[in-house]
C-alpha cells in the first residue's frame, strides 16, 4: 500500500486529516500551515513537475486536499517544463471558475497515478447527521429562501453560504469567504434574527473545498445577530463537534443539519 499525503492549506482541517493516519504534508510556499505530519514536502505552484517527482519518490499514492487556499500569483520565471506545458489546459481551467480549476489540478494527479480522495472519506465523524445538534426550530421561510439563493447561484461558482432574515436575503458568501459575509451582514443588517445557510453547490465535487464550520462560524452568527445556522447533512464538516455544539450552547444559536 502506498503513502498518503495532504494538500494543506490554511486552518485546522489538515491537522485533523492527520489523526486518521501517517501522511506527508504538502506545504506550498506563501500557504501558512498548522500542521506537521510523516513530513513536510516543500512545493511551489510554479514547479508541479517537481511537486509530481517528490511524491513519487516517497511513493505516495493518495493525496487529501485540506485547507483554504487562494490562487496564487504565479512567476513565470519560476516555471519548471512540465508546469509551462500545463498552462494552456490550467488557464483554461480557471476561466471557467474555481471547482473547475479544482476539478482539473486533480485530474492532474489522478492521471500519474495518485488518487484524489475527499477529507470526509478519511473523517467520516466530522460530518453532522441529519437533525437537530443544538436549539431550537429554525425560521423555516428564511431557509428556505437562503438555500433558494445558494440553489440559484451554484451554477456560477459564487459561494457556500447565504445569509437571509425577515423574509430578505441579507448575505452571500463570495470569494472572501463566511466570515467576511457574516461581517457585512452585522455592519448591515445587525439583530436580524435570521439564519445562515451552508451547504455545497449543487453538482460540487466533494473531494476538495468542501464547506464547512467551527466554533468561531457559531461565534460569528452570534455577534451578527442571527438566530441559527442549518447545513447540509452529510455535506459539511464540523471542524471539531464538542467545540461546535458547545459555542452554540453559549451563544443560544440553533445549529441544524438538513437533506
Amino acid at each position: 500500500m502506498g503513502a498518503r499525503a495532504i494538500i494543506a492549506g490554511r486552518g485546522v482541517l489538515p491537522g485533523l486529516l492527520l489523526e486518521a493516519g501517517p501522511a506527508f504534508v504538502v506545504a506550498f510556499e506563501g500557504v501558512a500551515i498548522e500542521a506537521e505530519g510523516t513530513g513536510i514536502i516543500p512545493a511551489r505552484f510554479e514547479r508541479l513537475g517537481a511537486l509530481f517527482d517528490d511524491l513519487a519518490a516517497v511513493g505516495v499514492t493518495e493525496i487529501c486536499f485540506a485547507g483554504a487556499m487562494t490562487r496564487p500569483a504565479l512567476d513565470p520565471a519560476a516555471l519548471d517544463d512540465v508546469t509551462m506545458a500545463l498552462m494552456p489546459r490550467l488557464m483554461q481551467a480557471m476561466a471557467q471558475g474555481d471547482d473547475a480549476l479544482l476539478r482539473d489540478i486533480a485530474a492532474l494527479f489522478e492521471e500519474r497515478g495518485v488518487a484524489v480522495i475527499g477529507a470526509h472519506a478519511l473523517r467520516p465523524d466530522l460530518l453532522a447527521e441529519e437533525g437537530c445538534l443544538a436549539g431550537e426550530a429554525l425560521p423555516e421561510a428564511d431557509v428556505a429562501r437562503a438555500r433558494a439563493v445558494l440553489d440559484a447561484l451554484g451554477p456560477l461558482d459564487v459561494g457556500q453560504a447565504a445569509v437571509a432574515g425577515r423574509g430578505q436575503v441579507l448575505g452571500i458568501e463570495t470569494l472572501q469567504g463566511t466570515d467576511a459575509m457574516l461581517d457585512f451582514v452585522a455592519r448591515t443588517a445587525p439583530g436580524s434574527g435570521g439564519v445562515l445557510v451552508k451547504r455545497p453547490k449543487p453538482g460540487q465535487d466533494l473531494r476538495f473545498d468542501m464547506p464547512a464550520i467551527g466554533p468561531d462560524t457559531v461565534r460569528g452568527a452570534a455577534a451578527t445577530g442571527l438566530k441559527g445556522i442549518e447545513i447540509a447533512a452529510g455535506g459539511v464538516l464540523l471542524l471539531d463537534r464538542a467545540a461546535v455544539v458547545t459555542a452554540c450552547s453559549e451563544t443560544g444559536v440553533a445549529l441544524w443539519a438538513s437533506p
